[in-house]
């Protein structure tokens, strides 16, 4: 028998979500076996870490199969069929929702206010009206905020470093992005300050990487930033593998980037994101409300350095940039 504390917050919980959430949490006291959805912006077969989010959810008592259902939606980068998606989520009867993504947690927002839902993004959930606040959620979200976004200016610093005599350099993003548009105001106000000028390439999918490499080939650019983006961490291991081809100083968001051939990459560590969804998934699976769970900022971040790919370039790493390195690849 649950304790009696227990108890109490699961009628709390259900009491404030409404109906629409009450029976299949009220069923799971009757050994039910609850249901949850997964709605993300990426790809079904893109390396995201899995075992991360499900040991944040076993932590918390449940084993995906054994305790409960996950229903997988996967957008493949096509961000117009995250509505159909989420439309879809609803009527399998889902009890609550995690989202990875900008753009489908705003999604998952306007498609439910009852149900229960726990984000990663890389936005700032109370700018884009995700949340009332980082510690009062206030609202039926709460979940991560990654700063993948807030790193972009690093990550420019990290290549003129790597690459001083580049005066230009281009900057690959996902023009349909909601954050593209500040991250390039970030990132073109590095380059002032470092008199470099940036050239914005666009790709929606990974059918468009090729031909913006062979752009900077034909422009005699001679380094690239990569955005964060779902599209981009999706697809990072072939970008590194263009990248490498076409032999460009390239830094990415994704150590996959840099695995794969890319030069570098320095962003936020995804499977701690990932797991503290899971955790949060099953605090709320266990009556907790997303509107007291404080939103979480993830901030350790991995640096990747590719020496392979730094020679075939013809490049000194310079030593205290070697020394910063989390991970080096020989």
């Amino acid at each position: 028998m649950a304790p009696p504390g227990h108890r109490l917050k699961r009628r709390e919980f259900i009491v404030g979500l409404g109906g629409a959430a009450a029976w299949p949490l009220a069923a799971r006291a009757q050994k039910a076996i609850p249901v949850i959805g997964v709605l993300s912006s990426g790809a079904r077969d893109s390396p995201w870490p899995a075992a991360s989010f499900r040991q944040g959810l076993k932590e918390t008592g449940y084993v995906e199969g054994r305790d409960l259902t996950i229903e997988y939606r996967w957008a493949e980068g096509h961000y117009e069929r995250l509505p159909a998606l989420m439309a879809d989520l609803l009527d399998q009867k889902v009890v609550t929702i995690a989202t990875f993504g900008n753009v489908a947690a705003r999604t998952a927002k306007a498609g439910t206010t009852n149900l229960p839902i726990v984000f990663s993004i890389g936005s700032d959930p109370v700018a884009i009206g995700l949340v009332k606040s980082l510690n009062r959620p206030g609202t039926n979200m709460t979940g991560v905020n990654v700063l993948n976004n807030d790193l972009e200016t690093k990550r420019f610093e990290l290549l003129t470093e790597v690459v001083p005599h580049a005066d230009t350099i281009a900057f690959l993003v996902n023009p349909d992005s909601p954050t593209t548009a500040q991250k390039l105001r970030n990132v073109q106000a590095a380059a002032l300050d470092h008199n470099r000028q940036i050239v914005v390439l666009n790709a929606r999918n990974d059918s468009e990487f090729e031909s913006n490499f062979q752009n900077l080939d034909q422009r005699g650019i001679e380094a690239m930033m990569i955005a964060s983006d779902n599209i981009f961490s999706n697809e990072s291991a072939k970008l590194g593998q263009v990248a490498a081809r076409h032999k460009i100083p390239t830094v990415s968001a994704y150590s996959e980037f840099t695995i794969a051939g890319g030069l570098m990459s320095y962003g936020t560590n995804d499977a701690d994101a990932f797991h503290q969804v899971g955790v949060y998934l099953g605090r709320i699976l266990n009556g907790e409300t997303p509107a007291d769970l404080p939103v979480i900022q993830v901030a350790s971040v991995k640096f990747a350095l590719n020496l392979k790919t730094a020679k075939a370039l013809g490049l000194t790493i310079p030593l205290p940039l070697l020394g910063r390195a989390d991970e080096v690849i020989e």
